[in-house]
């Protein structure tokens, strides 16, 4: 009786995973929490009842929101009205189910708490629960305040996953954005209401080439050639605008430039104070003193989309982040990201015999890609940065963004064997690769290093030839990872790689434990190493 019923398990999550994928794009998403609660949600930010902004916004409320905001207007008025107590009254926080928390042994290697950590960090939501949004099928999450199927991560969590052979993991995610692209015309920073403005680093056709190597390039590139498009017109919408008048080269996302080709800048849809950081938000516009503070907002959400919240990259004073500018920037990441989603679409329209649309997607990226060497290639840092196309100048900010060109081959050989020179030079600590060279108590600075930024690195420059150095930045990243788990029994979301086996600082919200792409990264190339090893 029991095997009939475990035997029914799978039909039956199969059958529920069908209903969100066909009926759930048809039902509009929930509000943005700051847009549903109104002063509710201004008085519980603004009054710090949570240390971390992102915990209220993640909880579920247990009445509607028109609701609430009545209920609240009449509650206020009285003079021993405590708010902590009405939050708590009408608010719960999602915990999913679970079994009995694992722990590693003392003999547990980092790569076996790695493979052993999949299941901890896995999640299935399939109804709305306050701003968290349903997706048809399982994720795996980053982990600590991290628990959505967040973007960009979900590309280096895939790695680790596909390492050990979790591929239907990995298939069920894909499906995910599919679902998401279809239903928002965007994958959205994660499955949140408030993410619905903002995207992440493009790499959804990185996720199609990871899967083709398991089911099959035709087969894949052609399943997921729609959810590229789709993509595609996203990061592209408004490029008929951007131009028309000489004093606005920019729209939305993208920006005409000077040689009349079309690049691109991170963005989003609203100009208003992130729900998660409101706080921080309004006092870094306070302090700033300056009068158009939704330019502030609109340059904050921009840093947030780029996945480098925040960093002297985006700073035009490298030390305060009160001149942020994100959105005045040609960022040579992305750009480089965008390359390879046209290539990937017109390999998808060459394998599917559309040869006409395959050489119209392959033009697009050899223009970018020219444009990409005319204004990102700082030929006096030699190195790649950000195009600053309000002055028309490059930032001259010397960032691992710099690596991404050799990461999609854009870079020719001498811009290749510079970028390798700067990252041995001044990049390259005991640790693994810093992500500036500015240290001033951003997340996204010095002396942090970040898993995906190794991993870029070590690939881009093996493109070029240079097995040697990225053989030293993956053996360095490796044993920061190691030193801290020998010494901490973790995986942590970033890593201090001036020392090495130290913890990574600074930033909005404390240090976070888990952790999805530190443990994707770790064991594609811990099983790298071991192969190299093995020879």
């Amino acid at each position: 009786m029991l095997r009939r019923l475990f035997r029914k398990k799978p039909k039956l999550d199969k059958v529920k995973s069908a209903m969100v994928t066909t009926a759930g794009v048809a039902i509009r998403p929930s509000k943005s929490p700051d847009d549903a609660y109104g002063d509710l949600f201004h008085d519980v930010q603004q009054s710090k009842v949570y240390d971390d902004g992102k915990t209220f916004v993640d909880m579920v409320p247990r009445k509607r929101s028109r609701e609430l905001r009545k209920e609240y207007e009449l509650a206020r008025a009285d003079p021993n009205f405590d708010l902590n107590e009405f939050v708590n009254r009408h608010f719960y926080e999602f915990r999913p189910r679970r079994h009995e928390p694992y722990a590693p042994t003392a003999a547990t290697t980092a790569r076996e708490h790695v493979a052993n950590l999949w299941p901890e960090l896995t999640r299935r939501n399939r109804k709305t629960r306050g701003s968290l949004l349903p997706i048809p099928h399982s994720y795996v999450v980053p982990g600590g305040r991290f628990s959505e199927q967040f973007y960009w991560d979900s590309y280096f969590i895939m790695l680790g996953l596909a390492a050990d052979g979790e591929w239907s993991t990995v298939t069920g995610m894909m499906k995910n954005y599919t679902y998401m692209l279809r239903k928002f015309g965007l994958i959205p920073t994660a499955n949140r209401s408030y993410f619905l403005s903002r995207s992440q680093p493009p790499f959804f056709s990185q996720m199609v080439k990871l899967l083709a190597r398991h089911r099959g390039r035709t087969r894949t590139y052609a399943e997921y050639l729609p959810a590229l498009l789709i993509e595609y017109r996203f990061w592209m919408k408004g490029r008929k605008f951007a131009g028309e008048h000489p004093d606005m080269p920019a729209y939305a996302r993208v920006v005409r430039m000077p040689n009349g080709t079309i690049l691109n800048r991170y963005y989003d849809n609203k100009t208003t104070p992130r729900p998660e950081s409101r706080r921080e938000d309004i006092a870094t516009a306070e302090k700033a003193g300056n009068a158009n503070k939704d330019k502030i907002f609109l340059d904050l959400r921009a840093g947030a989309e780029s996945g480098w919240d925040f960093s002297s990259r985006w700073f035009k004073d490298t030390k305060d982040i009160q001149s942020i500018h994100t959105t005045d920037m040609v960022a040579v990441d992305l750009n480089a990201l965008l390359y390879m989603h046209e290539q990937t679409i017109a390999e998808a329209y060459t394998l599917i015999k559309q040869p006409l649309l395959a050489k119209r997607f392959r033009r697009a990226a050899e223009k970018r890609a020219e444009s990409i060497r005319r204004y990102c290639w700082d030929a006096q840092q030699n190195f790649f940065c950000d195009y600053d196309f309000r002055n028309g100048t490059s930032t001259r900010k010397l960032t691992l963004a710099g690596v991404f060109p050799l990461y999609a081959k854009i870079a020719t050989s001498e811009q290749a064997a510079a970028v390798a020179r700067q990252i041995e030079d001044k990049f390259l600590c005991e640790g693994g690769l810093v992500t500036t060279l500015v240290n001033n108590g951003q997340q996204w600075d010095s002396p942090n290093g970040w898993a995906p930024l190794q991993w870029v690195a070590v690939q881009g420059l093996r493109e070029y030839g240079y097995h040697e150095l990225a053989n030293r930045i993956r053996d360095a990243w490796l044993t920061s990872n190691e030193r801290v788990f020998a010494a901490e029994r973790k995986m942590i979301e970033k890593y201090n790689v001036v020392q090495v086996g130290g913890v990574g600082g600074g930033g909005e919200y404390p240090l976070q434990d888990g952790f999805g792409w530190t443990n994707g990264v770790y064991a594609a190339l811990k099983d790298d190493q071991e192969r190299a090893n093995a020879k």
